[in-house]
């Protein structure tokens, strides 16, 4: 059994600072805190919650809000999630769901009982209820998305309408001239989802900068609804000759459409996907894509809230950068 005495020599501090960096009853440096967690993650020590969290008032434990509802793109949530909650495990910190549902009533439940030391929330609207509430909880309190007022709150999340306008971008650069970005379900812009709407904001304002004719179709990711969304998509767009899919449970279903419909992939049509980039590659042919850092963003909400947890000062928002990778549906490409 790995005790502290083990961390402490494996990282080169005393005991005390190994139990400071487990208790947060003394400011630790940054980097000094890091070397003590790798070693327990290199040692595979596990610490007891029980004395910890009497010790130092806190429960460990970090409260992640889910938003399992329609239109909710389950694979990137449960990325994120499974981030959240090995980077929480990394910090001695165990994980509580919540699903959206709750709302307001279970942040307030998690506040009173005093179940969690901080909370996660993901699937920002542009107008959330729940933000008020966060304002004025005394939990700290991570936002994987952007509100339209995110003044006062600690938001991470990919850069959307950078990726939007690089998807535009791209589309331009490989002479396509009329564009469709194919988006989430209806319901998610009629929530107002912030990822969706700064996607279609950033990519209809390049495509127009760049003298492309652009539209944006929500498209429900069942097989009988993805056929119609293509169906009448051709019917109004015949020219169309460039797409972008920012809606992951639908890729398989529109690629196939699009082949039923007499669209050649990388050679008549350029498309792009914003998804993984594992599942660009597995493709046929291999998508051009812009990656969804789904486990980056889990990571760092994670190691956002554990700073503000130490009083240690973050940055209001924090935007990932996107990447775009050139595969063989680009036309002239591969």
């Amino acid at each position: 059994m790995v005790k502290i005495s083990d961390v402490a020599r494996h990282a080169d501090v005393s005991p005390s600072t190994v139990s400071y960096v487990l208790s947060g009853k003394r400011s630790i440096s940054e980097r000094t805190r890091r070397r003590v967690l790798d070693s327990m993650a290199t040692l595979g020590y596990r610490p007891h919650a029980g004395p910890r969290a009497l010790a130092s008032s806190r429960s460990n434990v970090v409260a992640l809000v889910v938003p399992l509802r329609p239109g909710a793109c389950v694979p990137v949530l449960m990325q994120i999630a499974t981030a959240v909650v090995t980077a929480a495990r990394g910090y001695g910190h165990d994980v509580l769901l919540l699903t959206q549902d709750e709302g307001v009533s279970g942040l307030q439940r998690v506040a009173r009982a005093s179940l969690a030391d901080a909370i996660i929330v993901m699937d920002v609207e542009t107008r959330d209820v729940r933000l008020p509430v966060l304002r004025d909880l005394r939990l700290p309190a991570v936002l994987i998305g952007f509100p339209a007022e995110p003044a006062g709150l600690t938001c991470i999340d990919l850069d959307f309408e950078a990726a939007g306008r690089a998807a535009a971008e791209h589309l331009a650069a490989a002479g396509c001239r009329d564009v469709a970005l194919i988006g989430a379900p209806p319901e998610v812009y009629r929530r107002g989802t912030g990822f969706a709407q700064r996607t279609q904001a950033g990519f209809e304002r390049a495509a127009r900068a760049h003298g492309l004719h652009p539209a944006t179709w929500p498209c429900d990711p069942a097989p009988g609804a993805v056929r119609a969304t293509v169906t009448r998509l051709l019917r109004d767009r015949p020219g169309l000759d460039g797409i972008v899919v920012h809606n992951e449970s639908a890729l398989g279903p529109l690629l196939d459409a699009f082949r039923a419909a007499g669209r050649r992939i990388g050679e008549d049509l350029t498309v792009l996907a914003m998804c993984s980039d594992e599942l660009a590659e597995q493709a046929t042919p291999p998508l051009t894509s812009i990656a969804i850092p789904a486990g980056e963003m889990g990571r760092q909400a994670v190691g956002l809230l554990m700073a503000k947890l130490d009083g240690q000062p973050v940055p209001g928002g924090t935007l990932l950068a996107p990447q775009l990778t050139v595969r063989a549906s680009t036309l002239s490409c591969g």
